[in-house]
């Protein structure tokens, strides 16, 4: 250790870093940090009501006039600020080496003295107990006077050990704690070096410093349990299925299939995530997917359709235009699950009447009148032509084809994410759904926020539907099941059923992990019947890991 470095206790101490920090202010003061002073200062002015026009206009424009002087003086110390900046980062790191190995030798040093204080600690404690016990054993008292002394001895002795564990556990944190701040520290004074700018390597490896400084076992099996189990369920069906006759489960073109089969499934789960979110759930979703395929298929089928709805039909939409069938289907489908959704999203919303009711009710009505509209005949296929342009594949080799599908379901994963995470309403969301209530004392529109939710997942649900008659012959036994794979999908992705906790991505990778348990069990043979068996424990078990995380965290 340089005697430079024994002297300095932190980065901010070092004189020659003063300097560069200083000079570096001084380089940046009337010019790049005036500009972003001034622009903050500007939309300020903009978003104060108690200004007048006239006022406002002015100060712009005096702030205008300044960022231009301070653009020009930018520019003239812009070479010279790079290269101070260049020299400052190369010795802050050069400086920190030795200053984060000081740290760390510092600390383990105090960590073993700690553990030995404490083992040292707890060997007296438990000998003065030991002394304590046979004294009182040999005092003649009586057995029942001897047996209370004796647990009120061993009950002191348990305590005196929590006591010293907990002081041990939260030096040893500190330690911990003051190790892991040392690259923090470095890190933050590069940034304030290139004046707040980050850098990729730096932020990868404080990433990595900041998950190895918050592992825990438990925690990490907490989090990944369900996972890792449903891994090694991935690799016995892997070894199982060649031994058994069947081939390689995870091939190209099986793996093509999951996705195909995941594609229009992703719709369901990305609505249905926005209501457990909000800590609610969709019960409906199934009775969504026949009403939106069942519609599409009569717009799409070639010819006359054979379904009568409530007696009217049947009907024959070939003299139209192919894009425009197309679109009003879509169209049709998007508008019918808004519809439904909305319906329920006002007695939840308004009433505040659960999800739970209110989508079965809704599931209810529409199975109802699907059933006794079509009296549950399949509408038909659609046109052999569109089928394959939106539902068809393209060929990459001769024996391996690219689901279309797939696209679509990858479009809706980047709105679903640009919504949650880049916009307001998806802000607004995490805030409804984590605790109403403060969203409202906060401004936040909870029956705004709630209806939103519904219409878009009505919206998801319509797309999925109008795809998922290109799937299959539609009827309105369509989507059976389909709401409790949805919300398996998102439990299983992390999206919490206590509200406000979970990402996109999550649901979206849950789509594809229960998809792909459902090809697999298929694949080896596994009665459909026992599959449900199979999800029903995932389930359960995703539903209690997320119940004892959040239990934990109250």
């Amino acid at each position: 250790m340089s005697e430079k470095i024994a002297e300095v206790k932190s980065l901010e101490e070092d004189v020659k870093l003063q300097e560069y920090s200083s000079k570096l202010y001084n380089l940046r003061k009337d010019g790049v940090n005036k500009v972003m002073s001034l622009q903050q200062e500007i939309q300020a002015a903009k978003r104060n009501k108690l200004l007048d026009a006239d006022e406002r206009n002015r100060m712009i424009a005096d702030w205008s006039k300044q960022i231009v002087e301070a653009r020009q003086i930018a520019a003239e110390n812009r070479d010279e600020e790079k290269q101070v900046e260049k020299e400052a980062v190369a010795y802050s790191n050069s400086i920190a080496k030795d200053y984060i190995a000081s740290i760390i030798s510092e600390q383990n040093a105090q960590i073993a003295s700690l553990t030995e204080g404490y083992q040292q600690e707890v060997a007296k404690i438990r000998s003065d107990a030991g002394e304590e016990i046979a004294r009182i054993q040999s005092s003649g008292k009586d057995p029942e006077t001897v047996k209370a002394e004796v647990s009120v001895c061993k009950y002191e002795m348990n305590s005196s050990l929590f006591d010293a564990k907990s002081r041990y556990r939260s030096t040893l944190a500190r330690c911990k704690a003051a190790k892991n701040q040392a690259f923090v520290d470095h890190v933050q004074k590069n940034r304030a070096l290139r004046n707040g700018k980050s850098k990729f390597s730096e932020d990868f490896n404080l990433s990595i410093r900041e998950y190895i400084y918050n592992f825990t076992p438990s925690k990490f099996f907490l989090e990944n349990g369900l996972y890792l189990a449903i891994l090694v369920f991935f690799i016995v069906c892997v070894i199982i299925a060649p031994m058994s006759g069947r081939g390689a489960l995870f091939s190209l073109p099986n793996i093509l299939t999951i996705f195909e089969q995941s594609s229009t499934r992703m719709f369901y789960a990305l609505g249905v995530a926005g209501l457990i979110l909000q800590a609610g759930t969709d019960l409906s979703v199934g009775r969504m997917v026949a009403l939106g395929s069942v519609t599409t298929g009569l717009i799409l089928h070639p010819g006359v359709n054979i379904v009568k709805f409530f007696g009217m039909g049947p009907w024959d939409f070939t003299s139209l235009p192919m894009g425009l069938r197309v679109g009003m289907a879509l169209f049709l489908s998007i508008f019918l699950c808004v519809l439904f959704s909305s319906f329920a999203g006002v007695f939840t919303a308004k009433l505040k009447i659960h999800p739970f009711i209110s989508t079965l009710a809704t599931q209810l009505i529409i199975y109802g009148l699907l059933f006794f509209g079509t009296t549950g005949t399949p509408v038909g296929s659609i046109e052999s032509e569109i089928k394959d342009m939106i539902g068809g594949r393209w060929f990459i080799t001769p024996t391996i084809t690219f689901p279309k599908l797939v696209i679509p379901a990858v479009i809706a994963i980047i709105v679903a994410w640009f919504i949650w995470n880049k916009t307001t309403f998806g802000k607004n969301m995490y805030a409804v759904g984590g605790n109403s209530e403060a969203a409202a004392v906060s401004g936040i529109s909870v029956f705004g926020v709630t209806m939103g939710v519904f219409i878009m997942a009505g919206i998801f649900y319509g797309c999925g539907a109008f795809l998922e008659a290109f799937r299959a012959n539609a009827s309105a036994g369509t989507g059976q099941g389909y709401e409790m794979d949805a919300i398996a999908a998102c439990v299983v992705g992390g999206i919490s059923f206590n509200g406000g906790i979970g990402k996109i991505g999550g649901a979206a990778i849950g789509v594809v992990i229960f998809t792909g348990l459902t090809y697999c069990l298929t694949f080896l043979g596994i009665d459909t019947n026992l599959q449900f068996v199979f999800k029903g424990f995932i389930i359960i078990a995703a539903v209690a890991l997320d119940s004892v995380k959040y239990l934990k965290k109250k």
